[in-house]
């Protein structure tokens, strides 16, 4: 009879471990402004120690991208918002290569402005959102040699495998990074196509990569 009854109340006792655990798991969720936080104080860390990024050396900032920032963006959605309409036309394979040209070409661009990215300090605005939002707008200021910088995050939550929140657009000083490609990338693809965006952005990127060859590397000087 006691077994009887403890198996009968098995279900219960599972759905109340489940909603436990769940109640758990949200509440370690990072908030998005906490996210932003960690990881930017965590690349600045990084950036005023790291000798090579101070250089300016483009693979060991694709690294420390790669570990400390790609994680938490969706980039596939900076991408396809980058590219347009067009995006829901490309193969898997255009897709692949618009994403990796993308990221070189977002690298290569910031590399510079990295290497010179040190004795700064940030902070972040007061979030203005509700528990139920699903996209919100992380509002930041960086302070270093000259005038304050406005940086703000554009980030979704995301469900399944590797839920939480992701960064899809950045804002420096009033102007949103995707928006700006869509407008350069969009003309390259009424005129030339995918494929001839995919070869631009592939000529840009050798062109920076042999501009930044031909330059002597020097740590950043305080």
């Amino acid at each position: 009879m006691k077994n009887r009854f403890l198996f009968q109340l098995f279900p219960f006792v599972l759905a109340a471990c489940l909603t436990w655990f769940a109640v758990l798991a949200q509440a370690a969720e990072e908030s998005p402004n906490v996210l932003i936080e960690r990881i930017t104080k965590d690349a600045l860390d990084t950036i005023q120690t790291d000798t090579a990024v101070q250089a300016g050396d483009v693979a060991r900032i694709i690294d420390l991208l790669d570990h400390k920032i790609m994680p938490y963006l969706n980039f596939q959605r900076m991408t396809s918002s980058a590219v347009g309409p067009a995006w829901r036309k490309a193969t898997p394979d255009q897709r692949k290569r618009l994403e990796a040209e993308f990221k070189t070409l977002l690298v290569r661009t910031y590399a510079g402005a990295m290497s010179q990215a040190k004795n700064l300090t940030f902070s972040i605005k007061p979030l203005r959102a509700s528990p139920e939002d699903k996209e919100v707008i992380v509002r930041t200021v960086i302070r270093g040699r000259g005038d304050p910088v406005q940086l703000d995050y554009r980030l979704e939550k995301t469900p399944g495998e590797g839920a939480g929140w992701k960064i899809y657009n950045l804002n420096v000083l009033g102007v949103w990074l995707v928006d700006t490609y869509r407008s350069q990338f969009s003309q390259e693809i009424n005129a030339k196509g995918i494929d001839g965006l995919i070869l631009t952005l592939t000529d840009r990127n050798k062109s920076n990569a042999a501009a930044s060859a031909a330059k002597p590397t020097k740590p950043a000087k305080d």
